[in-house]
């Protein structure tokens, strides 16, 4: 067994850690990541959600998540708006080799892949290092991110694992008691994404295999209320490829879920089984929809399925640390008669917060309806959820020293959890985590004891991924003002606004000007719209409509091919969106942004008035 020690060890290849690993070592500290995968990333990349969710708009795209994006589009040749579940959906390889990139540019960072944790190392009420099958890994700080928290329970480290009832913390959503729901899931159930792939009319795929105990009612009705074309665009992909990843009978699998924290053969059972139950789902879809839909070939690195299946489950939800402060549902919601939620603080009254979301809260129990307070807005012409912030406690074990926690395994209650599960997130915690370590090292203190304020000042500045600890509707990072505003409610949290506006809800600031970069002169508008049309594929025109709640069409007059056709609009830019809200309707426009058939919507970057 090979020794080896080192300053900071990331266990687990999810989300959270690949990106707290990359920010540790990005601020010079030596780090080791150790992966059970052979691919980094957890849900963007391995577990096959290729059509992330939360942080959408483009001020929430902060950050290491949104550096991620604007990777995944110079890289991926085909635009990322391909299905309606998501405005960004791409190929888990290109997510994967964008991670891996980063990860090799880095050389005091070292990645060690196909080890999973089998003992945490301790002295007292200190992690000292991990050992796996080959190796015995010493460390000065441990970051927990693996899938479902295990260092937690290897480590004895406190955690939560299920429901928490309504006296715990009167969470509005919470039950009052255990029910036949709470009792059948006690997490969120996880799902076993596969890919399938469109062989074309007149083609045959590949039958799938029938897997054991196949049950046709088990998927019956799947798609009812959306037929299949809208089912299937659901999780479009590029190549024409279709991520399964449906809640509505489904691939999710919730059966006998406390094995998954059981002993090794009852989680290995239940693996069986959601692998089985997924593959079951994509037989009954091809069944039902013909031979010209079949498994997709080596989109994940493995033989099962000739590669069609994600290399492991998606999980929603793992062992919960109890941390030196719990994330509760009162803390993701909105605060009276504002569009955010409430700032964090500590307990020596610092403003702690470290990552934002914004993804309204979502569960899954395959066959239990259960409804959660609303949290979500109409912005951009579309629904969005409101922001929230992750306090730097959480990431803390309340007695433990030498660790943190770097994924969907923080200090958060089951209730919560269905919002800050998300990819985006867990991704800007992960990086937060990455950075406290670093500095821990730097500091040459605890990680409990890492000032609040140094992390956020240093995500702030980052030189490669600045990240955002205030959530603004409309202030981008690219902003001249980004930096400074963050800043200035770091001094002043009190004056922090709750309409979550930094110039103000009307955007006065923001309208003016043009939306057109015009590169030369024109002699006349028609020329403009002959230049934009010769060098803007994604150019269009026709008669804006719209509704007060902020529903916008366009009746498309070019190009011709489209003409005849309303379709929808959105933004994800302040800018636009505040355009739109002051649009008048029925009046002539042209615009430019990308189609995504899936939805009928134009996502707009661009537009202005045609004069009469």
């Amino acid at each position: 067994m090979e020794k080896i020690i080192t300053d900071i060890l990331v266990v687990g290849g999810g989300t959270g850690a690949t990106a707290a690993a990359i920010q540790s070592a990005r601020c010079g500290v030596k780090t080791l990541i150790v992966s059970e995968e052979y691919w980094l990333g957890g849900m963007l990349t391995s577990a096959g959600v290729s059509a992330p969710d939360g942080n959408e708009l483009a001020s929430f795209q902060t950050g290491l998540w949104g550096t991620y994006l604007r990777a995944l589009q110079r890289r991926q040749k085909a635009q990322l708006n391909h299905s309606w579940v998501s405005l960004f959906s791409y190929h888990p390889r290109t997510g994967a080799n964008i991670l891996a990139d980063w990860v090799n540019q880095l050389d005091n960072l070292q990645w060690i892949s196909g080890q999973k944790p089998l003992e945490v190392i301790k002295e007292e009420n200190r992690i000292l290092g991990v050992r796996f099958e080959d190796y015995l890994i010493f460390a000065k700080i441990v970051l927990d991110g693996t899938e479902l928290g295990d260092l937690l329970a290897l480590g004895e480290v406190s955690h939560r694992w299920g429901w928490e009832f309504k006296d715990q913390w009167h969470e509005p959503s919470a039950p009052i008691a255990e029910n036949e729901l709470t009792q059948k899931y006690p997490v969120q159930s996880p799902t076993w994404v596969v890919i399938l792939q469109d062989y074309g009319k007149g083609n045959k795929a590949p039958q799938i295999r029938i897997p054991p105990h196949y049950n046709p009612q088990n998927y019956e009705g799947a798609y009812a209320n959306y037929g299949a074309e809208m089912f299937l665009n659901y999780g479009r992909l590029p190549l024409n490829l279709f991520m399964l990843n449906w809640p509505h009978k489904g691939n999710d699998y919730g059966e006998n879920l406390h094995r998954l924290i059981g002993t090794e053969t009852e989680r290995k059972q239940f693996l069986k089984e959601a692998f089985d139950y997924s593959q079951g789902f994509a037989y009954y879809i091809q069944q039902e929809l013909g031979r010209s839909y079949g498994l997709a070939k080596n989109t994940f690195p493995s033989e099962l399925g000739d590669g069609a299946f994600a290399l492991h489950p998606y999980y929603r939800e793992s062992r919960r640390l109890i941390g030196k402060t719990t994330i509760i549902e009162q803390n993701i919601l909105p605060v009276k008669d504002g569009n955010v939620g409430n700032l964090p603080f500590n307990d020596q009254g610092e403003m702690n917060a470290i990552a934002l979301g914004n993804y309204p809260n979502d569960h899954h129990y395959p066959n239990f309806p259960f409804s959660l307070a609303p949290k979500s807005i109409r912005w951009g012409g579309r629904w969005t959820g409101t922001p929230f912030l992750i306090p730097y406690d959480s990431l803390i074990p309340e007695k433990t020293e030498g660790l943190l926690v770097c994924e969907k395994n923080i200090s958060v209650s089951h209730i919560a959890n269905g919002a800050t599960r998300l990819q985006p997130l867990v991704m800007n915690i992960g990086q937060a985590a990455g950075m406290a370590a670093a500095l821990s090292i730097e500091l040459n203190c605890e990680v409990r004891d890492v000032p609040v304020r140094k992390i956020q000042e240093r995500l702030l500045k980052d030189q490669d991924a600045p990240a955002a600890i205030f959530p603004f509707f409309d202030l981008v990072w690219e902003h001249s003002n980004w930096l400074e505003g963050q800043t200035f409610y770091l001094d002043h949290p009190e004056d922090y606004p709750i309409n979550g506006y930094f110039f103000g809800s009307k955007g006065d600031n923001l309208i003016k000007g043009s939306d057109v970069p015009i590169s030369k002169n024109y002699q006349s508008f028609d020329e403009k719209l002959h230049y934009l049309r010769e060098k803007k594929p994604n150019f269009y025109e026709g008669i804006l409509s719209h509704t007060e709640n902020q529903e916008y069409y366009l009746d498309v007059t070019y190009p011709e091919s489209d003409q005849g056709q309303k379709i929808q609009l959105i933004t994800i830019l302040p800018r636009i969106h505040f355009k739109l809200e002051r649009s008048i309707n029925q009046q002539k426009v042209s615009l430019w942004g990308t189609f995504n058939t899936s939805g009928n919507w134009i996502l707009v970057e661009k537009f202005t008035y045609i004069p009469d």
